[in-house]
């Protein structure tokens, strides 16, 4: 894969993939609605990483699992807007709604929902940090450490007749929907490619 460098030349690239992709929106009253940020940022050594957290142990739900900064849609909300919200309230960064650059397929959840994923570029030497109350850490993950090989893993479980989709970043699994996200945002953002992801599966222990 050709780095995407963070610059100006990797935020038009990015910009232009998104603009000529078809998105597939979910309406459907039953699911309750929820989105998340895609943040690019400074790699420390000139490339895009993608921002990623680890959830606080002492949560309800998910408590320690991988995740992008996002939450449920609030009434009369937008979905960019509470995809910046919780940037800020998971993550301390405050960014513009012209840092969207654009947004990916609805994904639906297992659980009941169906998540907006937005993409953003956080601007040069934007200050962010994890949130105790609902973040354990905040990690940049390079995208060329997401786009090595054999990199998506997908995987089947007696459950399901579909693929699970997952990634393994360092010594971590990281799995669908989460990585049914990044990977579609790997494929059609830095990419260019039309890939899917709703036939993706999620494991089990997701499905609540």
């Amino acid at each position: 894969m050709k780095i995407l460098t963070y610059d100006a030349v990797g935020r038009a690239a990015l910009a232009r993939n998104l603009e000529r992709f078809e998105v597939r929106r979910i309406d459907d009253g039953s699911l309750k609605r929820a989105a998340v940020c895609l943040i690019l940022a400074d790699d420390g050594a000139g490339a895009c990483a993608l921002l990623l957290t680890r959830r606080a142990s002492h949560l309800n739900r998910h408590a320690g699992q991988w995740a992008l900064p996002g939450g449920r849609v609030d009434a009369g909300e937008s979905a960019p807007d509470a995809a910046l919200r919780e940037a800020r309230e998971e993550i301390n960064l405050e960014l513009e709604r012209g840092a969207i650059l654009g947004r990916l397929d609805d994904f639906p959840t297992r659980s009941g929902y169906v998540i907006t994923p937005l993409v953003a570029w956080a601007p040069q030497g934007a200050a962010m940090s994890a949130n105790p109350a609902e973040v354990a850490q905040l990690h940049r993950i390079p995208l060329s450490e997401l786009a090595k090989p054999g990199s998506p893993e997908f995987v089947s479980i007696p459950e399901s007749d579909r693929p699970v989709v997952r990634y393994p970043v360092f010594d971590n699994k990281i799995y669908a929907p989460t990585a049914a996200v990044m990977y579609q945002f790997m494929e059609v953002a830095v990419l260019g490619r039309d890939t899917r992801v709703a036939h993706l599966e999620q494991p089990v222990w997701a499905w609540r």
